[in-house]
């Protein structure tokens, strides 16, 4: 009877020995642990307390200077609800901060001889449309008694598409350089591929700039495909010297390649290098302005803000295609980008490890 029964138990032993052996290996890894459990709760915290405390929606407005535009101002500002946050400025200034996505709203008041109001926005936005009734509740309650004029931002370069393909273009940059140049690395490290070059008479920097030169042309066909659809099938432009964009580009993806490079220096599973690429690029998913614009952000965040990598890119991409800005004007971001492209390659190039 034992004999006919104790083949069953057998036939399970090698998955079951399999699955311990598996759990074995995940458990022995402090860094895996960390990623796959600690981080998420991390990253829960920190997100809750930024968005906890915020139980009022704020709405960033502009107003159109003019000689009723302190008393509009104070009206928004007064309000029980302290959800607007107002400034004052010229009219072209007013207009650009609306088309670079800075602002929700610019409200225009009445010109001498003139009752009527103008609300100027961008129908492609949801919040820009959300910001326009929230104002013209407050500044005339349920009255309505004030004239309302519509003006809506239609323009090539002033919608909300032409603002999204640069930040776009920016995060295209960024995984591109992390993923493609430090995902491969580590996946290479596995493998035993980086032991075999140890042994022939190959440098550290001939191969890291290998890996950083492969990828600068792999990412040619990805932005052009990107730039002519965008400009194909939307209509965006680039208001700004071509060489300048390129340049911008490629200095971009030297940056990323970089911290890419940086991040797999001496990472040696999947699970590790996961984890720290991502620990790399949710800040900057979140908070460098890549669907909306970064200096919505409290000010007390710009300091942080403005570090981070991919803000000077998308700044500077933003710059470059909706406002033709030249490159000379650009070069905080520039060597902003050009600092963290050389700082990575370096200490890269000195911790870097085959094995």
């Amino acid at each position: 009877m034992n004999k006919e029964t104790s083949p069953a138990p057998r036939r399970y032993q090698p998955l079951i020995q399999l699955v311990l052996a598996r759990l074995r290996e995940f458990y022995r890894e402090p860094e895996a642990i960390f990623w796959v459990y600690g981080f998420p709760i991390l990253m829960t915290v920190a997100l809750g307390i930024a968005f906890s405390s915020r139980p009022i929606t704020q709405v960033n407005l502009v107003i159109e200077a003019g000689p009723d535009a302190e008393a509009l101002q104070k009206k928004l500002t007064d309000h029980e609800d302290p959800q607007f946050v107002c400034r004052i400025m010229e009219s072209t200034a007013a207009r650009n901060t609306l088309r670079t996505g800075k602002t929700e709203l610019v409200v225009i008041p009445p010109s001498p001889g003139s009752k009527e109001l103008t609300y100027l926005f961008d129908p492609t936005r949801p919040e820009s449309m959300m910001a326009r009734f929230a104002v013209n509740e407050v500044l005339q309650g349920d009255l309505q008694r004030i004239p309302v004029r519509e003006e809506r931002l239609k323009e090539r370069g002033a919608r909300y598409i032409d603002f999204l393909v640069p930040g776009l273009l920016g995060m295209s940059l960024m995984g591109g350089g992390l993923w493609g140049v430090g995902f491969v690395t580590v996946d290479m490290r596995i493998r035993m591929l980086l032991k075999r070059f140890l042994a022939t008479p190959m440098k550290k920097r001939d191969f890291l700039l290998g890996l950083m030169i492969s990828r600068l042309l792999f990412m040619v066909p990805e932005v052009l495909l990107m730039l002519a659809f965008a400009w194909l099938a939307f209509g965006v432009e680039n208001r700004g010297n071509i060489f300048a964009l390129a340049f911008i580009i490629l200095l971009g993806a030297f940056t990323f390649s970089g911290i890419g490079l940086l991040v797999a220096s001496r990472a040696k599973t999947i699970e590790t290098v996961s984890g720290l690429m991502n620990l790399v690029m949710l800040p900057m998913w979140l908070l460098s302005g890549i669907f909306f614009s970064s200096e919505r952000f409290p000010e007390v965040a710009q300091p942080f803000i403005k570090v981070l990598p991919l803000t000077p890119l998308i700044d500077a991409l933003r710059s470059t295609m909706l406002e033709g800005t030249p490159l000379l004007e650009l070069w905080p971001q520039l060597l902003t980008l050009a600092v963290y492209g050389i700082v990575s390659f370096v200490v890269a190039l000195r911790i870097f490890r085959w094995n």
